[in-house]
């Protein structure tokens, strides 16, 4: 078994809250994906491990053609039935996190700085100019960023409030990943 591919082009960053709650949330993820998402991160950081479980169980049964991640649970991947974790820089180290893992699936990790790419370097395989894995942006990313973040050599938008806050996430990922299409030249 290989590691899932994946698409960076539009990925959606979970926030139940930003939803409108756990419904809203499943609801979203749907609607997203329909509009063009790549890649969802299931993340919640209120939800105790049992109801993070059963939420993470419900949007994995939408992902069902992209791949989903975990943020920062690493331990929960497996129950869920995800393609990987996401782990940022004060979390569970990113060797720890490729023990529980294993070999197959996705590990995405934060990094804001050169030394943190360089110190990811050491457990294998601006940030984009020193990093040699594929590289999004994020942090109030909007369709009108596309051709400003493709100039710079990224993979992709990362997005947490351009579609969970929105009332029409199908609309807006879509927006988001036609706004991606045009700035990659596709």
């Amino acid at each position: 078994m290989s590691r899932p591919d994946f698409d960076l082009s539009v990925y959606l960053v979970t926030d139940t809250a930003q939803c409108g709650g756990p419904e809203e949330n499943v609801e979203t993820v749907l609607r997203a994906i329909s509009g063009g998402v790549t890649l969802v991160q299931f993340r919640d950081h209120d939800l105790p491990d049992d109801e993070f479980v059963a939420l993470g169980r419900r949007v994995r049964d939408v992902c069902d053609e992209i791949p989903l991640i975990i943020d920062d649970r690493v331990h929960l991947v497996a129950e869920i039935g995800a393609d990987g974790a996401h782990v940022g820089q004060s979390d569970m180290p990113v060797a720890q996190a490729r023990e529980v893992l294993g070999d197959n699936l996705l590990i995405g990790l934060s990094a804001q700085t050169p030394a943190h790419v360089e110190a990811a370097l050491s457990h294998g395989p601006d940030v984009v100019d020193v990093s040699p894995w594929p590289v999004c942006v994020i942090g109030g990313v909007t369709a009108s960023d596309a051709q400003d973040v493709a100039r710079v050599g990224c993979d992709g938008l990362s997005v947490v409030s351009a579609i969970c806050r929105n009332a029409d996430p199908e609309s807006n990922a879509r927006e988001l990943a036609q706004a991606w299409c045009h700035a990659k030249g596709r």
